[in-house]
């Protein structure tokens, strides 16, 4: 094989934030390390790129192999590179981000693979820069939301506003007022109000929505003004 010839050589791995939510908490999937340096230590889950694999192929083999997750919202993040990252050796790793509804996995995660589910701030303390990730990741997931109707992977099909409404203030990290936040997500049209109420709540229920696709990818400007200003 022809290399180039005085350069040096590096490891390529891949690094799965997996972030899901149960109707109330964001929470973030997390494993143990399986080997050195700091086995079995809480890490996200990841592994190194094949020889014969993009980062795009390795990502999605390390999530299937250690959650049997298929066919879920996958987006690249960024790169990192620092040169100690690793004390084994140098290693890039390219991270992602995931997003699931974690009710609808919860078994198959928790039973079959013993990955756990931790609230987003209140984790362990993880290995390497994979802290740093989280954060840079939950960065990104903000600023997607405004734009993208991502959010919408991690709920069921059809949800209710208040759901929604939770699933925006924890995703910011800040609390939104209930009122118009409903105000604003109704009148956006982007969304299809069902004839089914969810009463397990209360009494009266709430009623069902479900994302209209067609309406929301013709007008996403509209999720915009859903984001909050400021903290209160």
């Amino acid at each position: 094989m022809i290399e180039y010839s005085g350069q040096p050589h590096y490891l390529v791995a891949v690094d799965c934030i997996v972030f899901g939510f149960d109707g109330e908490h964001l929470k973030v999937l997390l494993v143990k390390r399986g080997l050195e340096p700091e086995i079995n230590k809480w890490s996200l889950i990841g592994g190194f790129v094949g020889p014969d694999e993009t980062p795009d192929d390795a990502a999605n083999r390390v999530l299937k192999k250690n959650t049997g997750l298929t066919g879920i919202y996958l987006e690249q993040l960024q790169i990192y590179g620092e040169p100690t990252r690793d004390p084994i050796e140098r290693t890039l790793s390219v991270g992602y981000f995931a997003l699931i509804d974690i009710n609808k996995y919860q078994t198959q995660i928790n039973d079959d693979f013993h990955a756990e589910w931790f609230l987003i701030n209140e984790r362990p303390k993880l290995i390497f820069d994979h802290d740093t990730m989280i954060a840079d990741a939950r960065k990104k997931l903000r600023y997607k939301a405004a734009l993208h109707p991502i959010l919408f992977e991690m709920l069921p099909k059809k949800f209710t506003i208040p759901q929604l409404h939770i699933l925006f203030e924890e995703v910011n990290d800040t609390k939104i007022d209930t009122r118009n936040f409903s105000r604003k997500i109704t009148s956006t049209g982007l969304l299809e109000k069902l004839e089914e109420k969810d009463r397990l709540g209360s009494k009266k229920g709430a009623f069902y929505f479900k994302l209209d696709k067609k309406k929301y990818h013709a007008n996403f400007q509209k999720f915009l003004n859903l984001l909050p200003n400021e903290k209160s």
